[in-house]
């Protein structure tokens, strides 16, 4: 596959963030201008993420302190996700949320109740915890060993979340940890599920063959643009490798140094 041939083609980019567009609090020199063209070739983005820790209103103004102009309707992100998935399987439910208060605001904002009060719980979110406690983990491990009936759903399977060092552990390395303990496994709404490209397209009626996912991660980023049809570009300036790659069953359609060569496509 040649890039330029899925530039000509492509009318809606749903692009990765921590790792494709930026590195912890460091934007790349390519991202404004890149943005800036796929408007100006008449197409449109949506920044879609696994990391359920901040809310959309943190991700406005993180992007805006990085000299990126973002608004709501902007973004797709796995709490989005979460709570779609929530109403359309368990609406009105009670949650217990190992997540952070950002997550928890979003869900309170989408309807739903939030309690510590374990007796209540109806259901379980497990979330990216920047603010996990030992009693959080202690909390749902009881709440899945005494009431194993319980919904279990976790924002994203992400194992380690990058940063400018190297990486910390997201929520798929703690619920890992959960497993160990209890053995119960939760239903995962994140990449590389298909359901954000899905909802996506669906926002602007764009079809998957007009539809890109660029990411910086295989195993979430490409496959859930590749399970929804689109086409997977990954990129190289994040977590994956080209032993990444290499060691990889999923193949993207394309891999790219970083995402300035979309920059470049487009100009040319």
């Amino acid at each position: 596959m040649i890039l330029k041939e899925v530039i000509e083609k492509t009318k809606l980019y749903l692009f990765d963030m921590d790792g494709t567009l930026y590195l912890g609090d460091r934007l790349y020199d390519f991202t404004t201008e890149l943005l800036a063209e796929i408007r100006r070739a008449g197409a449109k983005y949506l920044f879609v993420t696994n990391n359920s820790s901040k809310s959309v209103e943190d991700y406005v103004k993180k992007l805006r302190k990085l000299g990126i102009e973002a608004a709501r309707e902007d973004f797709m992100t796995s709490s989005q996700a979460t709570a779609y998935y929530l109403k359309q399987n368990y609406p009105g439910k009670t949650l217990y949320v190992c997540g952070t208060r950002s997550l928890i605001k979003e869900l309170e904002g989408e309807g739903f109740t939030v309690t510590t009060d374990l007796d209540k719980v109806e259901c379980i979110v497990m979330g990216f915890d920047t603010e996990l406690t030992f009693q959080k983990l202690h909390d749902v491990s009881y709440l899945l060993l005494t009431r194993p009936e319980l919904p279990y759903i976790a924002t994203n399977p992400d194992l380690v979340c990058p940063t400018e060092f190297g990486s910390v552990p997201d929520c798929g390395s703690v619920c890992i940890g959960i497993k160990n303990a209890t053995g119960k496994e939760p239903v995962v709404i994140g990449k590389p599920s298909p359901l954000m490209p899905r909802l996506a397209m669906a926002k602007y009626g764009a079809k998957p063959e007009e539809t890109v996912v660029i990411g910086d991660r295989i195993y979430t980023d490409v496959k859930s643009g590749l399970a929804a049809g689109c086409t997977g570009i990954l990129v190289l300036s994040g977590e994956s490798t080209l032993q990444t790659l290499a060691d990889s069953d999923v193949k993207p359609d394309l891999v790219l140094q970083d995402a300035g060569e979309i920059l470049n496509a487009l100009r040319s």
